[in-house]
């Protein structure tokens, strides 16, 4: 891990971890009700709405309305990500998008409460899926369990990355590499990057766990090859060649028992 790295993580006290963990579980129920309207028929904006709404009642604000990654980035549209089929992530809600059957549809999802940033993704099948497309969403779930296990302290970011890569790979599957996991809590992004492969030749990868850490833990996963590249809405990223992608996320917070899943609904 390089010096400059190490001096950009910001460990979250007992007290935030506390605040994170109501806030979290608040988002990680929003999502699930937002899911549960993703049916045949429905627009983007449908979900966009509900979502909005429930953070709104919640007393909390949506984190990635109006969110710019860089300076030369525009302003992220929407509260929340509606990725589609061979979309990964970042994909628009808007209401010229409706949801068919069969489609494979990720939720992202960030909200600010009472100062503190929580993120959560699920994917969900609308209607009937094929049993492809249930394995996708199957194996990538089972990525995020397997690295939420390897999230304890004095194992290392890359015990996360190995546990998502092996899986998938094992499965047939591609992972995203462009796109990683993050640091999470004072902001919508902070250090350290939390990527889901393992190649040797990152060394901050080599940082240790350490109570305090609270990150964002993402499984990308592809049916296909793992390169992508930006729609051209300039938003959303999608698989080069085309095939379906699948994505779930949960907030971490390392603890010295083990973690916290700050953003599970339960």
């Amino acid at each position: 891990m390089t010096e400059r790295s190490l001096s950009m993580i910001k460990l979250k006290t007992k007290e935030e971890i506390k605040t994170l963990r109501e806030g979290g579980k608040i988002l990680g129920e929003i999502l699930l009700a937002v899911a549960a309207i993703a049916v045949p028929g429905a627009s983007t904006m449908d979900l966009e709405e509900k979502a909005i709404k429930l953070i709104e009642k919640a007393g909390g604000k949506p984190s990635f309305k109006g969110y710019k990654s860089r300076q030369d980035s525009a302003y992220f549209p929407c509260a929340l990500c509606t990725s589609i089929n061979e979309e990964v992530v970042h994909g628009l809600s808007t209401p010229a998008r409706y949801l068919r059957n069969g489609d494979l549809l990720c939720l992202d999802i960030g909200m600010r409460y009472k100062k503190l940033f929580t993120d959560t993704a699920l994917t969900v099948g609308v209607g009937e899926i094929d049993e492809h497309k249930k394995k996708l969403i199957a194996v990538t779930r089972e990525c995020l369990d397997l690295a939420i296990q390897q999230s304890k302290p004095g194992n290392k970011l890359l015990d996360i990355a190995r546990a998502v890569q092996i899986n998938a790979e094992a499965n047939g599957f591609g992972v995203v590499r462009e796109l990683v996991g993050h640091g999470v809590g004072h902001a919508v992004h902070e250090e350290p990057q939390v990527p889901n492969f393992y190649d040797g030749e990152d060394p901050d990868l080599d940082l240790v766990l350490t109570p305090g850490l609270v990150i964002a833990i993402e499984p990308m996963v592809t049916a296909g090859d793992w390169r992508v590249k930006t729609g051209k809405d300039g938003f959303t990223i999608v698989t080069k060649d085309k095939s379906l992608a699948a994505h779930f996320e949960h907030t971490i917070a390392i603890t010295e028992e083990g973690n916290i899943v700050i953003t599970a609904a339960e």
